[in-house]
C-alpha cells in the first residue's frame, strides 16, 4: 500500500468515527472560545482512546528527544574530524586483525573505498571507548529521520549509506549552526542552498527543514558524484568544495583514490571521511558492540503535512489541535519565529501527527479564523517579513568600516566591494551601500533604523529645522527629504564647505 493510500484510510476512519459519535457515547473532550471563535473537540469513544494513546506516545517521544538532541556531541564531533590525522595516537579498543576483516566486508559491500588505516581505527575506537552513550541516544534519534533520508536517496540513486552524512554534518540537530553559517541536518551555506531552492527570511529558514534539505542534499551528492565519478571525493567535495578536490587531484599528480588524495585537502576534510566511515562502521555493527538505542515511539512517516492558507503561529497549532508545543517545534524546525507566513506565490506547509492533521484539516476555517484574529491583536508587536536577498541601502555610520559591515549582514567583503564597485576599502561617513544580506535580524534592524529616521525626517520638515546628529553627513541629510540636494542644503544655509557638527541648526525647506 502506498503512503498516500495509507493517508487516505486514515483520513476515512477518522472520518467515520466522527461521523458515528451522535449515535454512540459522546464526550466533551475540550471546549475553548474567544470572542468570535468557538471550537469544540468532540470525540467518539473509540477515537478518544486513540489519541489519548497517541498524547502518551508523544509526552514519551518528548523526553527522548530532548535528552537525544545534543549540542555538545556535535561540538565533539567537529573537533574530531579537525584532528583525525594519522599523527592521532590510536586507541585500541578493538582487535586491529577483527577491525580490519569488518571493514574488507564493508569495503565489498559498499561503494566507498574503506580501506584500513590507523586514522579511521583512531576515530572508531574513540566512539566505541568515549562517546559510547551519546552515539547510542543518536542512534536512537536516526531511527525517526532515516526512513526519511532512505527513501530521498534511493529518488536520486544515491547511495543508503549517505544517510550517516548528516550524522557527522549536524548529529541530526535540524537547528545546528556552524561558526561558518552553515545550517541544518545537511549543513548548507547559504549560497549552496540557494542553488536548490532553500529560501531564508525573517521567518524561515528551509536549510532547517528537513524534508526540503534532505532532497537538496541528495541532489548536491549526485551532483558531485557525476563531477568526479567517486562517492569518496563527492563525500569530500561535499565538505570542502569541489574545487579543493580539483586541486587535490591536480597536486598529487591525477590521483583519484581519496586515501592518496587525503594530504592534499584542507586539514577539515582529511578528517571528514575517516569520520562518516566511523559512523558507517559502528552502525552495521552496532549489535556486535553492544550498543541499544531507545526507540522512538513515532517516526517521520507517522505525520504528514498540510498546507497552510493563511499565517498562523505554532503555538496556535499546538493549542487547537492539543499538542505540546515543543513536539510541534520538533516537527516543524524551520520556523525560527514560531510563525508560519503566507505568501501568494510560495506555499509553507506545517507538519503534524496523523490523527492531529485530520482533525486540523476538519475544522480548519475555525482555526484560521481564530489565528486571524489573536494575529490582529498582536500585530503591533509581530516582526517584520524579509526576504534574505532583499536589497537594502546602508548608510556609513562613523566607526563603521567594511569587515564590520559585512559581520553585521553575514556577507564576505569582496561582495560588498563588487556590489558597489568600489576600488578599495575605504568609506565616508554617509556613504551609501547596496547590501543584499544574508542576515535577516539585521535587514529588521535597518528596515527600523530607517522608518525611524524617516519619521524623524518628516517631524523636522513640518517645522522647516533639521538638528544635526552624531554621523550626519549633508548628503544623509539630504536624503531624508524629498526634493533637497546637498547644493541646497549649503544655499540654504550658506555653507562654504560640507563640514556640519552635531548640535548644528539646518533649514530644510525652500519655502
Amino acid at each position: 500500500m502506498t503512503h498516500k493510500s495509507l493517508i487516505s484510510l486514515f483520513a476515512i476512519l477518522l472520518s467515520c468515527l466522527l461521523s458515528s459519535a451522535q449515535d454512540a457515547k459522546v464526550k466533551v473532550a475540550k471546549k475553548w472560545t474567544t470572542e468570535k471563535v468557538e471550537f469544540h473537540k468532540i470525540t467518539g469513544d473509540s477515537l478518544e482512546i486513540i489519541l489519548e494513546d497517541y498524547q502518551r506516545n508523544m509526552e514519551l517521544d518528548s523526553l527522548w528527544r530532548s535528552q537525544l538532541i545534543n549540542q555538545s556531541y556535535s561540538k565533539r564531533m567537529e573537533m574530531l574530524i579537525k584532528d583525525s590525522l594519522e599523527s592521532s595516537e590510536v586507541i585500541k579498543e578493538l582487535p586491529t586483525e577483527l577491525l580490519k576483516e569488518r571493514l574488507a566486508t564493508l569495503n565489498a559491500k559498499t561503494p566507498f573505498n574503506i580501506e584500513y588505516n590507523e586514522s579511521l581505527e583512531s576515530v572508531i575506537s574513540y566512539f566505541l571507548k568515549r562517546e559510547k552513550e551519546g552515539t547510542e541516544r543518536l542512534m536512537g534519534l536516526s531511527k525517526f529521520y532515516f526512513p526519511m533520508f532512505e527513501a530521498t536517496l534511493d529518488k536520486y540513486d544515491v547511495p543508503l549509506e549517505m544517510k550517516y552524512l548528516a550524522l557527522v554534518e549536524s548529529a541530526l540537530n535540524p537547528r545546528a549552526k556552524s561558526r561558518a553559517g552553515a545550517t541544518g541536518l545537511w549543513q548548507f551555506m547559504y549560497s549552496t542552498g540557494k542553488m536548490y531552492d532553500l529560501d531564508v527570511s525573517s521567518y524561515v529558514d528551509e536549510r532547517m527543514d528537513p524534508v526540503a534539505s534532505t532532497e537538496a542534499a541528495a541532489q548536491y551528492l549526485k551532483r558531485l558524484y557525476l563531477m568526479f565519478n567517486d562517492w569518496d571525493l563527492a563525500l569530500a567535495a561535499y565538505n570542502s568544495g569541489p574545487g579543493n578536490v580539483s586541486k587535490a587531484i591536480r597536486r598529487s599528480g591525477g590521483e583519484t583514490n581519496y586515501w592518496k588524495l587525503r594530504r592534499y585537502l584542507p586539514r577539515e576534510t582529511a578528517g571528514y571521511v575517516p569520520s562518516f566511515q566511523a559512523m558507517l562502521y559502528m552502525y552495521e555493527y552496532a549489535e556486535e558492540h553492544g550498543f541499544k538505542p531507545e526507540r522512538p515511539k513515532t517516526t517521520y512517516y507517522g505525520t504528514d503535512t498540510i498546507r497552510v492558507k493563511k499565517m498562523i503561529t505554532l503555538d496556535q497549532i499546538a493549542e487547537v489541535t492539543q499538542t505540546k508545543k515543543e513536539f510541534i517545534e520538533f516537527l516543524n524546525p524551520s520556523y525560527k519565529l514560531g510563525i508560519v507566513p503566507f505568501e501568494d506565490d510560495k506555499s509553507y506547509y506545517i507538519r503534524l501527527p496523523y490523527a492531529k492533521s485530520g482533525l486540523f484539516v476538519a475544522n480548519e476555517d475555525k482555526i484560521y479564523g481564530y489565528a486571524e484574529e489573536q494575529l490582529a491583536k498582536a500585530e503591533d508587536s509581530l516582526p517584520k517579513y524579509y526576504k534574505a536577498e532583499e536589497k537594502i541601502n546602508y548608510y556609513v555610520k562613523s566607526g563603521d568600516f567594511l569587515g564590520r559591515i559585512a559581520s553585521k549582514f553575514g556577507v564576505r567583503i569582496s561582495q560588498i566591494r563588487s556590489w558597489n564597485n568600489l576600488r578599495s576599502n575605504s568609506l565616508n561617513i554617509g556613504q551609501r551601500l547596496v547590501i543584499y544580506p544574508r542576515n535577516t535580524t539585521a535587514i529588521g534592524e535597518t528596515k527600523s533604523s530607517s522608518e525611524k529616521s524617516n519619521t524623524e525626517a518628516s517631524s523636522s520638515t513640518d517645522s522647516k529645522i533639521y538638528k544635526v546628529k552624531p554621523g550626519d553627513s549633508l548628503w544623509i541629510i539630504s536624503k531624508k527629504y524629498p526634493n533637497l540636494s546637498v547644493e541646497d542644503l549649503k544655499s540654504l544655509n550658506q555653507l562654504k564647505g560640507n563640514t556640519i557638527k552635531p548640535g548644528m541648526t539646518l533649514k530644510v525647506s525652500k519655502g
